[in-house]
């Protein structure tokens, strides 16, 4: 059962990896030790929530549990969609993903395409699986600049669609307030007070009130 946990956390880690650019060489240790530190915690867990998603992910604030479930938060700054997630076992798997494929951008349908492979590895491991809305760039201000909009915006229309065909719970956000971010991107304070209250409303949905 480690191994198999172990596993998450070189996958997600694989997902970082192969998201960074690789026209100037980068010598980061960040991944490494995300991956190291993800594969711990869930050798030391059972029947838990993962929440696989980017660096809005891993600087959330998740609550150590819900429901008598432990929630692990597996975000690692970089990933993205293009990502094959094998290994694991949890009560629910939250994916969170979508701002890193806008900075290419991926078109919604490769972003679908990508999305739908991803349910589709994790159907065979979880039976409760959930995806959550792209918080939405702040124009305006520095990091919103490397990230397609309409992009986004595209990703989120069809996330429904896509969670409805895999038989997966969507997580809808709430408008946000204006000022939602630290730099366009990464939320602040604000942001994460509505983002927080939604992912657990959605893992209330798919796996407390389910079960």
């Amino acid at each position: 059962m480690n191994l198999t946990r172990m596993a998450l956390a070189l996958c997600v880690a694989a997902c970082a990896w192969a998201a960074w650019p690789r026209s100037v060489p980068v010598h980061d240790t960040h991944w490494a030790t995300r991956q190291f530190v993800i594969g711990l915690t869930l050798a030391r867990l059972d029947d838990a929530v993962v929440v696989l998603g980017d660096s809005i992910v891993e600087a959330s604030t998740l609550p150590r549990s819900i429901c008598g479930h432990p929630i692990v938060n597996a975000g690692i700054g970089g990933t993205s969609t293009e990502s094959g997630l094998v290994g694991m076992r949890a009560a629910l798997v939250v994916v969170a993903l979508g701002s890193n494929d806008a900075a290419i951008p991926e078109s919604v349908e490769r972003y679908g395409a990508n999305y739908r492979a991803m349910l589709s590895d994790l159907s065979g491991l979880t039976s409760r699986r959930a995806i959550m809305a792209v918080p939405p760039p702040e124009p305006g201000l520095e990091e919103a600049v490397k990230v397609s909009i309409p992009a986004i915006d595209s990703y989120n229309a069809a996330l429904p669609g896509i969670a409805e065909e895999a038989r997966a719970t969507f997580i809808a956000l709430p408008a946000m307030p204006a000022a939602h971010t630290l730099d366009g991107l990464h939320l602040n304070a604000s942001g994460y007070a509505v983002w927080d209250q939604a992912i657990l409303r959605g893992i209330d949905t798919a796996l407390c009130k389910a079960g």
